[in-house]
């Protein structure tokens, strides 16, 4: 997607175009301070590339999985795991490298990977680049592309952008990097260890000194831990042949014989001591138990003796449900029939949220209470596998025996859901562009988290704008799972969604995969910008309305009508304060192509919200004369 841009961009541009008119050497641009410079030729952007990191167990990587690294990157496990020779399921090792597939795009006239990282309390832009990203950026960098975050000031559960560098080869600048008839696979960002040289780096991806030379320059100019960039020709290079297979480092078999005798003298202590302890801890945990009578909160032990003394025993559907999800039990809390009632003053009209969630008080706090029939086992087996700040969080549950039924308990949003500021005339004004921008990128984040970083990764199947709620910030949270699935591409008979959000394909042959939740994420879009139902009173969805509107646009290109069509179909709300309708047109690009019927053209979510990041750079440099939509790429058909 391209955004015509003139007289308010022209300023931005004017160094990039400064720095094409300086002589093109074969090497690469060297790295600067906050980043690595595009090359002068454009066309090449983006490119497939990728970068050498070094697995560090941190507070975000405990476990050292693949999933954790995947969740750092923004990438699949799966994608982690092939390029780096290794099953999906492989423990990893402390400092064992691994081959991170990247995409590398040119912004602010800096060549880097987009990588979408939440703040959590205690990070810094420094500590993240150095610990948990290994130099594959720098803070300074971290900074320039993010330039509404105050570094010293970072309010947790942010998304910040980490720009981890990359470059793009040019072939006609770099023709030194073709290998007997061989042209590289791509570049990989490589950062130098202390007893690293080019010799070594060279022969750990079957290339060569000049070669390396010639990209980044003489080696002598190089430090411990500055980037250089490697080309690789085949996956996985040499240097990770052994992944597959190899086990923890060890020193030599001498080290090694004279530590077993000690490693076998702390495993029987430890294990010893371990069991001890656990023993006095079991007996400890029992009789608080028997003392505090079981109530709120109890354990899964607990809760399973409750089971077997009688308490579920009138309930077959209660006795099957309990046994489905024993295994999460340790996860919740489990309440009693009778806290519930108390908290919603027996379910009364006045605790109704909406539907069949109530607002109830425990322990002065605030829940969500939502009623729901025996078949919760599929949401509570997705919601236990999900943990994101923009994902509604379950907290507990309870099965009401006699009343077969099932309540799941949740975090409570204040703000109720985003369709009920949309489309209230009384509300949508307290909705700015800004902080539409952010729900929408809220809810992207959420979508991309559920998409790429659980595994079988899951499909919401229900997004729509009365599902998206918002906090006492108007952050955005992404609720109820009771149609979500797992696994991909699956295909199902029975059709079920909510009118103007399905897309065709899931109508027409039940086909479920994540592009299913990209187009009912472009009809939120959709809402965002035009404070329109997704469906109107007439019937039509708002997907084919906008559709007219996109093709009028197009066909009036350059001309004032295209705009004031925009401007006419645009929330009113929005036009009362500060809008941007450049930051506004890039969002319509974006819904247009998430709606795109074919769903291998629409965008994954991992390209939304690094598209929907670069519209709120447009928040405040924007030309009302420069607005312009793109036409669709092939046929109306294909769209």
């Amino acid at each position: 997607m391209r955004i015509a841009c003139t007289e308010s961009l022209l300023f931005l541009f004017l160094p990039s175009l400064l720095l094409l008119l300086q002589p093109n050497n074969a090497q690469l641009a060297a790295p600067l301070s906050d980043g690595i410079r595009c090359s002068s030729n454009r066309s090449i952007y983006p490119c497939q590339a990728y970068a050498l990191y070094r697995v560090s167990a941190t507070a975000d990587l405990p476990a050292l999985d693949l999933a954790s690294v995947g969740d750092i990157f923004a990438v699949s496990r799966l994608a982690v795991a092939r390029t780096s020779n290794l099953s999906f399921d492989a423990t990893l090792r402390q400092g064992q490298p691994l081959l991170i597939p990247l995409t590398c795009s040119c912004s602010l006239n800096r060549s880097y990977a987009a990588v979408p990282y939440q703040i959590n309390a205690g990070d810094t832009f420094y500590q993240v680049a150095t610990d948990k990203l290994g130099n594959l950026t720098s803070y300074t960098a971290v900074e320039l592309v993010n330039p509404t975050l105050v570094a010293t000031n970072l309010t947790v559960g942010v998304v910040a952008i980490f720009p981890v560098f990359c470059q793009c080869l040019n072939s006609s600048s770099s023709p030194s990097v073709v290998s007997n008839g061989r042209r590289p696979l791509g570049l990989v960002t490589y950062v130098l260890q202390p007893s690293d040289t080019y010799a070594s780096v060279a022969a750990s991806f079957a290339t060569d000194v000049q070669t390396l030379a010639s990209i980044n320059g003489p080696e002598n100019s190089k430090s411990n831990y500055s980037t250089i960039f490697v080309p690789m020709y085949e996956i996985p290079p040499p240097l990770l042949l052994s992944n597959a297979s190899s086990p923890p480092s060890a020193a030599s078999p001498t080290i090694v014989r004279e530590r077993k005798g000690v490693i076998a003298g702390l495993a029987v202590g430890l294990g010893l001591a371990g069991a001890f302890l656990l023993v006095l801890l079991s007996a400890w945990i029992w009789r608080w138990y028997l003392w505090k009578g079981g109530s709120k909160g109890a354990s899964a032990d607990g809760l399973m003796k409750k089971k077997m003394e009688g308490e579920f025993a009138g309930s077959a559907s209660g006795d099957k449900l309990l046994s489905e999800i024993s295994e999460w039990l340790d996860k919740y809390s489990v309440y009693k029939m009778e806290e519930l009632k108390q908290a919603t003053s027996d379910f009364a009209a006045s605790s109704r949220v909406n539907g069949s969630v109530y607002r109830g008080m425990m322990d002065g706090e605030v829940f969500a209470i939502k009623k729901m029939k025996w078949n919760a086992r599929d949401e509570l087996k997705i919601l236990q596998k999900v943990n994101h700040t923009n994902l509604v969080k379950l907290e507990g549950f309870c099965i009401d025996d006699e009343g077969g039924s099932c309540y799941l308990v949740y975090e409570y949003v204040e703000n109720g859901s985003l369709d009920q500021w949309l489309h209230n005339p009384a509300a949508a004004h307290k909705l700015d562009w800004r902080n539409r921008l952010r729900i929408a990128l809220d809810l992207a984040n959420g979508l991309q988290y559920i998409h790429e970083h659980t595994w079988p990764r899951v499909v919401h199947k229900d997004i729509k704008s009365s599902n998206v709620l918002l906090d006492a910030h108007f952050r955005a949270k992404v609720a109820n799972f009771g149609l979500a699935r797992t696994g991909l591409n699956a295909v199902t008979t029975h059709i079920v969604g909510t009118q103007g959000y399905v897309a065709p394909e899931y109508v027409a042959d039940g086909v479920v995969t994540t592009k299913t939740d990209v187009f009912a994420y472009g009809v939120v879009l959709l809402e965002l910008v035009s404070g329109r139902e997704a469906v109107g009173e007439g019937g039509e969805a708002l997907w084919a309305e906008a559709d007219k509107v996109f093709e009028k646009m197009t066909s009036s290109r350059g001309s004032g009508s295209g705009r004031a069509t925009m401007i006419a179909w645009v929330d009113a709300a929005l036009l009362t304060g500060s809008c941007p309708l450049e930051s506004v047109a890039t969002v319509m690009n974006l819904a247009r192509e998430c709606l795109r019927k074919d769903p291998a053209r629409r965008p994954s979510m991992v390209e939304v919200a690094y598209n929907l990041s670069k519209a709120d750079e447009l928040f405040s440099d924007y030309s009302l004369e420069s607005l312009s939509f793109d036409s669709p790429q092939g046929d109306r058909e294909g769209r």
